[in-house]
């Protein structure tokens, strides 16, 4: 069974700013989904299944992407100059303001630049931690954890190899949340039988990428 591409996936993808659309050189296009993109002057790219796998070189390994909705604003912009500060490039994918905004819109644009291994990792805040974790782990290559102390960040880089840190700005205060990024940052990935479960992991998502 070939995957299908409909109307909704286009929108989403004209909502996160992108002038292309990305699709497996197998998969099938509703008519709708075509008019939409034809009417909104899209270019269609089509990749082979094992592209929308990322691989192993990060472009800047020192630059870190950004985002988060009305909610995390506020911790947003401290973590830009905490993290400045420690001589981290911050490339910051909005949103830049209090004004109500759509999470989604923020995951999908922090997980793209990660999964295109522009940055080194993302963060991501939203008022739990939750749903924007719950987006940006819909892209294949993105393992995005949601992260609450440090204990679950460590376990998160050191098991998991994570690759977005997901923040909730209404269940943590600023000086935890400093803590919880210090430890993201100064933990690696152990390997050895936990790169035996991620392999597990990635065939999965090569297994639902044909459908």
């Amino acid at each position: 069974m070939k995957k299908l591409i409909i109307e909704q996936f286009v929108i989403d993808s004209i909502k996160s700013g992108s002038s292309t659309i990305e699709i497996c050189e197998n998969c099938l296009i509703t008519p709708l989904a075509m008019d939409r993109i034809k009417s909104s002057g899209l270019k269609i790219i089509r990749k082979n299944i094992s592209e929308y796998i990322p691989g192993d070189t990060i472009i800047n390994k020192n630059k870190i992407a950004i985002g988060g909705d009305h909610t995390g604003f506020e911790i947003k912009e401290i973590l830009k100059k905490y993290l400045s500060d420690k001589n981290f490039i911050i490339e910051d994918l909005g949103t830049n303001s209090k004004e109500s905004c759509d999470y989604p819109d923020y995951a999908i644009a922090v997980a793209k630049k990660v999964g295109m291994k522009e940055v080194c990792f993302g963060i991501l805040i939203d008022a739990t931690g939750i749903p924007s974790a719950i987006t940006a782990n819909k892209f294949p290559g993105i393992r995005a954890a949601t992260c609450y102390n440090e204990f679950s960040t460590k376990s998160s880089r050191e098991h998991n190899n994570a690759n977005i840190i997901v923040l909730g700005a209404k269940t943590l205060g600023e000086e935890t949340i400093k803590s919880i990024i210090d430890t993201w940052i100064k933990t690696d990935f152990a390997g050895g039988r936990h790169q035996r479960r991620l392999d597990k992991i990635v065939d999965v998502e090569k297994l639902f990428m044909k459908f």
